[in-house]
């Protein structure tokens, strides 16, 4: 029988005479990946013979054996949680046979993973297999194994020897040398597990509709460095906003670096009259330049919210309600602080406790009454009569440097008619995962952790305000 066509674009079949088995035919098989890397089978393209009633001859492709992998959650969890471990919690997880062979072969395209599964062609041996070559023995002792089922430490994964593939060439960077020292320069932190990128003001964070670069894409594209995995997105920040934002290094890291951010969330959640900030194991704090000024100087703002669809059925605002058993709801949580105030504008220190969508905005135009400069979504009321504050400064401060993507890091101070969002991350602290990952056991105290300290620069805009107010 010949092995059946699995591959996700197409197939060529030919009959040529083979040495091994006069007669017989022959299948090439190319392989076009998603991510638009060509892979050839073997070190080009590889023919594989099948010998027609005959026994013992298929040959498979053997992935490494499972070992065990830290529980990302669980360990997460831990962490924010003091390394107190929950009784159902273990410092390992449990891994379906999918998961190990997109951990193991990230190349590989999902579709045809899944395929192969579905047609059971994917067996579950032991060590015994070697050279990724099974003999009529060993072969034997190979059984199916299907998507879902959960692998044993010490487990063996055969996959057909035609997926085998070595990349022929790496997947052209969508980045040319400016853009990517452009994007290197953005990296304000790295170590083993996480990537710390000073996220620039108009650069959407993740792709959409009419998102033809994203921060995401381009941070798999130049910031993978030595990793077989892209960085991925731990949180998010709104594209006209800026500052610290995270990414996981592996699959592992994101996933406990998802838990803490979680576990911050509903912990706030959970105990909104009980806030004790300066302990708090991960912490954002946000400077934003608002129109106005509180009418006191620090305070907690526990106003929840709610996302309501416009007139125009397409585009959504969040709203504070006032009424919250009126409707489903979310617990949205701020600490604030005055930084400055002068000539009727207010730096603020905003820390969410909790993290909601348009949360610092939506607090300080509905809550505070304070919206942030250059907010036109939730301070529209306070930009119609906007007026450019005056200075004393040249118009020209030279020439403008110019910014791969379109960016512009001069344009939208105070002292403009169309000020840009004054809204930015500037600090962040959180615990050492890198350290957490490397010592994880059940005996690891996570409460002993180190911390992480982060600090981003102002956009040159913000920083221009800055000056311009109170210099």
């Amino acid at each position: 029988m010949v092995f059946p066509a699995v591959l996700r674009r197409s197939v060529i079949r030919r009959s040529f005479p083979s040495s091994a088995a006069p007669g017989g035919e022959s299948l090439h098989f190319s392989i076009f990946c998603e991510r638009k890397s060509t892979f050839a089978l073997s070190s080009a393209t590889e023919t594989v013979s099948e010998q027609k009633n005959e026994k013992g001859s298929n040959r498979w492709f053997t992935l490494p054996p499972f070992t065990a992998t830290a529980n990302g959650s669980a360990l997460g969890n831990r962490i924010m949680n003091g390394g107190a471990q929950a009784e159902a919690e273990t410092s390992t997880t449990a891994i379906t046979a999918l998961k190990w062979v997109f951990r193991c072969c990230p190349e590989l395209p999902r579709s045809l993973v899944q395929k192969l599964f579905r047609l059971r062609k994917v067996r579950r041996g032991s060590s015994m297999i070697e050279n990724s070559e099974c003999n009529l023995e060993a072969r034997d002792q190979l059984k199916r194994v299907a998507a879902n089922d959960i692998l044993n430490i010490g487990d063996k994964l055969c996959l057909p020897i035609s997926v085998q593939v070595f990349p022929t060439e790496r997947a052209p960077d969508c980045c040319n040398k400016e853009e990517k020292k452009f994007i290197h320069s953005l990296v304000l932190y790295k170590d083993p597990a996480i990537l710390a990128i000073n996220k620039p003001p108009g650069l959407p964070v993740q792709g959409g509709i009419g998102v033809k670069r994203s921060l995401d894409q381009l941070a798999a594209s130049c910031l993978s460095y030595d990793y077989s995995e892209p960085p991925r997105l731990v949180h998010r920040l709104d594209r006209d906003s800026s500052g610290i934002l995270i990414m996981g290094r592996t699959s592992t890291s994101t996933s406990v670096l998802h838990s803490i951010f979680r576990e911050k969330t509903l912990g706030a959640s959970k105990h909104a009259n009980h806030v004790d900030s300066e302990k708090k194991i991960l912490q954002k704090r946000y400077w934003a330049l608002v129109i106005g000024s509180p009418r006191r100087t620090k305070g907690l703002i526990t106003a929840p919210l709610v996302k309501m669809v416009l007139d125009d059925g397409r585009s959504e605002q969040i709203m504070v309600i006032d009424n919250a058993e009126s409707m489903p709801f979310q617990h949205a949580i701020t600490t604030y602080k005055v930084i400055k105030s002068h000539h009727g504008y207010t730096w603020l220190e905003l820390c969410p406790l909790t993290g909601r969508k348009h949360q610092l905005r939506v607090h300080c135009a509905e809550v505070l009454g304070t919206p942030i400069v250059g907010d036109y979504k939730y301070g529209w009321q306070a930009h119609r009569n906007w007026k450019p504050f005056p200075h004393n400064s040249h118009k020209n401060q030279g020439k403008k440097q110019s910014l791969p993507f379109g960016l512009d890091f001069e344009s939208g101070s105070i002292a403009e008619n169309s000020p840009r969002l004054h809204l930015h991350c500037k600090q962040l602290t959180l615990p050492d995962v890198s350290c957490a990952l490397h010592n994880d056991s059940l005996d690891h105290d996570c409460s002993r952790l180190e911390r992480l300290e982060l600090d981003a620069p102002l956009p040159s805009y913000m920083q221009r305000s800055w000056d311009i107010i109170y210099n």
